[in-house]
């Protein structure tokens, strides 16, 4: 009897996520691995494919219709209470439907810095702002160490606004579904410097497949579409990176004072207090 892949992935989900709200770091990838094994060799058990099915794509949990209505909605947004009430109404993406909350945003909608990372997680889902579990706590401290925080000069976002089943990176399909609202956001906000949180938000918004490490202590420069004028961007390493590699510590204190030293030069550093 082969095994019900498709249960044991309900299962893996349900205690990782048990194991995680505990603060326990699970190797998702190692059980897919083991998983995309087994399904592989069910296959070959079964016989061979017909034409139909060995062409048959992956199952994509982008709607038809999903790509043209986020820039159709993106387009006429005017204000971020729009943007808000858009991101909301929006059910092109299938995430939505597995999520319990749409995370937008959190921070001052004035700041000159703007925080980008990569999504919802567990936590995140549940209170509906960015930034809020033990990653979030990790930040906050971060920022601080250069006078910055989201209660006074910092505005925080994602490139992607639903938690995905299981905790799992967003898909590019999905990265792009949403980058209609992520560009509308920036433009919205215009920040004059922004950080970028991670691999998945770094590779995201530079369209790029280098990784953090490549990308990490070094400034580039982001254009919105259609604009000539650019803005400085940052790429960090992910707080909850840090967590699972406090090694790493020394490299993003680093990074933090290269983006310091960018405010001075830009005029934007936070006043010292006495």
């Amino acid at each position: 009897m082969q095994p019900d892949t498709t249960n044991l992935k309900k299962h893996f989900d349900a205690l990782t996520n048990w194991w995680e709200g505990a603060g326990v770091q699970v190797d998702r990838a190692q059980f897919q691995r083991m998983l995309n094994a087994l399904n592989k060799a069910q296959a070959g058990a079964s016989g061979p494919q017909t034409a139909s099915s060995a062409t048959q794509p992956a199952r994509s949990n982008i709607k038809p219709s999903g790509f043209e209505a986020a820039k159709a909605l993106a387009a006429n947004i005017q204000s971020l209470d729009q943007l808000r009430d858009a991101l909301t109404r929006f059910d092109g993406c299938e995430l939505k439907e597995t999520a319990n909350t749409t995370v937008i945003a959190d921070g001052q909608a004035d700041a000159d810095i703007m925080v980008i990372g990569e999504g919802p997680g567990r936590d995140e889902d549940m209170q509906g702002k960015p930034f809020v579990g033990r990653a979030g706590q990790l930040l906050d401290r971060m920022l601080a160490s250069i006078g910055l925080s989201r209660e006074e000069n910092v505005y925080i976002t994602n490139v992607n606004f639903w938690r995905p089943p299981g905790n799992r990176n967003p898909s590019d399909e999905e990265l792009a579904l949403c980058r209609p609202f992520v560009d509308k956001h920036i433009s919205l906000i215009k920040p004059k410097l922004i950080i970028a949180a991670g691999a998945v938000s770094a590779k995201a918004l530079l369209d790029t497949s280098d990784g953090i490490m490549r990308l990490r202590g070094k400034k580039f420069e982001f254009a919105l579409p259609g604009q000539s004028e650019t803005i400085p961007l940052y790429p960090i390493l992910h707080p909850a990176y840090l967590l699972r590699r406090p090694a790493e510590k020394a490299r993003a204190w680093a990074d933090l004072l290269t983006i310091s030293s960018a405010l001075d030069t830009l005029g934007i550093a936070p006043q010292k207090r006495p």
